[in-house]
């Protein structure tokens, strides 16, 4: 999508700070961190929300899934917990129209929806 910051991103036309990168899926440090790790993982595909999945994106999304998990042991917070959040759509808090999961950890997480 032309105007999609995480485009962009993933173009390298807009700098991020990298912590995984395959073929299909990018994951990097959020410029306005909720909790002390907060990261974006993004497909590279451009899909809008989880409503725009589709058939042939579920593979995807499952290894979107794994990344965390590894994400998750690399960063060594599977002990303590973490957050995982995929807001859909406006009214949910979705600000860039690109899917996109949020991985929070670092800190005790209380009840606040973040956006």
């Amino acid at each position: 999508m032309e105007n999609c910051i995480f485009c962009k991103i993933i173009k390298g036309e807009i700098p991020s700070e990298k912590v995984y990168e395959d073929d299909e899926i990018l994951a990097f440090k959020d410029i306005n961190p909720a909790a002390p790790i907060h990261i974006l993982v993004i497909p590279k595909k451009h899909i809008k929300s989880l409503l725009d999945l589709e058939e042939t994106d579920y593979e995807l999304v499952a290894k979107i899934q794994k990344v965390i998990n590894t994400l998750a042991k690399q960063l060594k917070i599977e002990e303590e917990g973490f957050r995982v959040i995929v807001n859909c759509g406006k009214d949910a808090g979705q600000e860039v129209m690109h899917l996109h999961y949020h991985l929070l950890a670092g800190r005790k997480l209380g009840s606040k929806i973040i956006g």
